[in-house]
């Protein structure tokens, strides 16, 4: 088997990987202190500036904050975590949003910026989703995620035109209850949804948009929503800042009788 090659990433991205990775599986869990620069320059034998480099590298990324006179620590929040589901089922009639209310169950402040609405070409992977030829259009809605007023996501949802055309969802307005609201409001009732995640570098749109530090990948999920006998009503292409999230699925497992 062939050896794994030398890193070639500069030693204080070498020690911010680290310490991530350790923030990331709780062994640096929200409010502790991160090693001091001392013991990290012991361990890794690197000089003072390097150490210093590295912290600038978590505090940029938002996963550490310092404390005058007592040092640098997790902080509290350092991730949110997404749990699909919870904004696929619509809300009841007059209820916002479930991702504002999922928000806010977390004590944060969600809130959306309806940036453009109109009918396009999809990308090919829509296409496809949907069945439509070269050429052939859907209703997109263009939306950017706050929380706390900061920029969390980036949405892209397309909607087929037999279906959005002359409705809420072809409005430049935002819906109360959000899109799955407005599609049941219609009729159609999500049935099941199926989520494709990638990671890849940002769009020079993604990085201003989503005003993100550098060297940092994004979390892709494009999602599929079908209503009853796997007919396509919604796809969707959201765009996160990888370092930020993680997302969280919860099936139960039913035994196999015998």
């Amino acid at each position: 088997m062939p050896r794994p090659g030398k890193d070639p990433r500069s030693r204080h991205q070498q020690i911010a990987a680290d310490l991530r990775a350790m923030i990331l599986s709780k062994d640096l869990p929200p409010g502790s202190r991160l090693p001091s620069t001392a013991q990290l320059q012991q361990e890794y034998g690197v000089p003072n500036q390097t150490v210093q480099n590295a912290v600038a590298v978590l505090k940029r990324e938002g996963y550490a904050d310092s404390a005058p006179g007592k040092g640098v620590f997790v902080r509290e929040r350092p991730q949110h975590v997404v749990t699909p589901a919870a904004f696929i089922t619509p809300a009841p009639a007059g209820q916002p949003y479930p991702w504002l209310s999922e928000a806010e169950r977390r004590g944060l402040t969600g809130s959306v910026d309806l940036l453009h609405v109109a009918e396009v070409v999809p990308p090919a992977q829509v296409r496809l989703a949907f069945g439509l030829g070269d050429g052939e259009v859907a209703v997109l809605r263009k939306q950017l995620m706050r929380l706390d007023d900061e920029p969390a996501e980036l949405v892209h949802s397309y909607y087929p035109a037999d279906i959005a055309r002359g409705t809420a969802l072809a409005e430049t307005r935002r819906i109360k209850g959000g899109t799955p609201r407005a599609l049941t409001d219609l009729g159609i009732t999500p049935h099941e949804f199926v989520d494709q995640l990638s990671t890849r570098p940002p769009t020079p749109e993604e990085f201003t948009t989503l005003e993100l530090p550098p060297d940092i990948s994004i979390m892709r999920t494009f999602r599929v929503v079908y209503a009853d006998g796997r007919r396509p009503i919604e796809a969707t292409v959201m765009v996160k800042a990888g370092h930020m999230y993680e997302v969280q699925y919860h099936h139960l497992v039913h035994p196999t009788p015998g």
